[in-house]
């Protein structure tokens, strides 16, 4: 039998450098209607991928992601911290994050 994933990833790449970005800290959080609550925290591996964040159910609802890229860029980062917000329909399904990482510029979408 299969161990259970987490229901939600992510991974890190840096486009200027064009590689994995590892050592990222990387939060995530649920949006309780008052409030952020912290569910699990992880740091990129050297494939800069965190393969178990969090558990591996969730409700539906509004989730955050909270990349520290200061760990990575360094102190004098443009962007030395990253939040992204998006929303789990179905708690039944897999949800990967994938963050694209330059020092002046990033993106982020929903992979598989």
């Amino acid at each position: 039998m299969a161990t259970p994933r987490s229901r939600v990833t992510t991974h890190v790449l840096d486009t200027a450098a064009g590689r994995p970005a590892a050592g990222v800290p990387v939060h995530l959080d649920s949006w309780t209607g008052a409030g952020w609550q912290r569910l699990a925290s992880g740091v990129t591996d050297t494939d800069g991928r965190i393969a178990e964040l969090g558990p591996v159910d969730l409700d539906a609802g509004r989730y955050r992601l909270t990349f520290a890229t200061a760990a990575y860029l360094g102190p004098d980062a443009f962007f030395p911290e990253i939040l992204v917000v998006f929303a789990i329909a179905d708690p039944d399904a897999h949800y990967h994050v994938p963050l694209l990482l330059s020092p002046f510029g990033y993106s982020t979408y929903r992979g598989s």
